[in-house]
């Protein structure tokens, strides 16, 4: 675990580090030749289950993929979110921590906020517990309309603060979702640790998709998505094959029966 930790934080300021999300075995499997960390993230919630809200999503919900998951990883980080009012207070949040590295042999836990969660988040560490932090757009606290952060000098200085203080208690990296461009470059600068952006500029040290996303499988409209391929039309594609040769009687052949 601390050896992959290591190799993560080294990669500041020589190469970029990448992460993707995965909630199965399968798909795990397929990117972990190619990612530095993959993300069991709580965005689970609405690509799989439709949900409006991450908010919904429960920390067994977050166990059973995340089981998953880990039986298709072999090379990179595990990373896994902890739910929303999962982390309410310190040894809630322990509790919960070491049930999911129990349950899933993860390698470190993902939390969202700063000043908020600041003492959780020593807490944790002091218990050997490995942290990556979260600032910008929080999910799990998102109400309204998503909208970057940044703009405004009062939230500039507050997020380059808890970025500072996240770093000082000892998160091994920070994932930045949202934030203006040029607060991000400064945050990069600044920190030793690495940042992971996702809609957050070049300038970070690493970038994060959602999966399903980058692979057309949503109609997603955000701005900072990259569609990297449209698996969606193969999907369709093939299943209108698949029907096309049920009715026609071409499929199953004899190579395709028991005899």
């Amino acid at each position: 675990m601390f050896l992959k930790i290591e190799k993560i934080v080294n990669k500041k300021n020589k190469s970029k580090i990448i992460c993707l999300t995965a909630y199965s075995k399968n798909v795990a499997e397929a990117l972990d030749n190619y990612t530095d960390i993959i993300l069991i993230g709580d965005s689970l919630g609405s690509v799989l289950y439709n949900y409006n809200t991450t908010r919904k999503v429960s920390l067994d919900m977050m166990i059973e993929h995340s089981k998953s998951a880990r039986m298709g990883i072999k090379k990179s980080l595990m990373v896994v979110d902890m739910p929303y009012k999962t982390y309410r207070n310190k040894n809630e949040a322990l509790r919960n921590a070491k049930k999911i590295i129990k349950l899933t042999k993860c390698d470190a836990v993902k939390l969202e906020g700063g000043s908020s969660i600041i003492k959780i988040v020593e807490y944790l560490i002091k218990n050997k517990i490995q942290v990556m932090g979260h600032l910008g757009i929080l999910p799990q606290s998102v109400r309204e309309k998503f909208k970057f952060k940044g703009k405004k000098e009062n939230e500039r200085k507050r997020i380059f603060k808890e970025a500072k203080l996240l770093e000082i208690k000892g998160v091994f990296s920070i994932v930045l979702e949202g934030v203006e461009s040029s607060l991000a470059k400064k945050i990069s600068k600044s920190l030793k640790i690495p940042t992971i952006g996702i809609g957050s500029s070049v300038h970070c040290d690493g970038q994060v998709l959602v999966t399903d996303d980058l692979l057309g499988l949503n109609d997603t409209k955000i701005k900072f998505v990259k569609k990297f391929a449209n698996i969606k039309n193969q999907i369709k594609k093939a299943a209108q094959k698949f029907r096309s040769e049920v009715i026609n009687k071409k499929y199953p052949t004899k190579k395709h029966s028991y005899s």
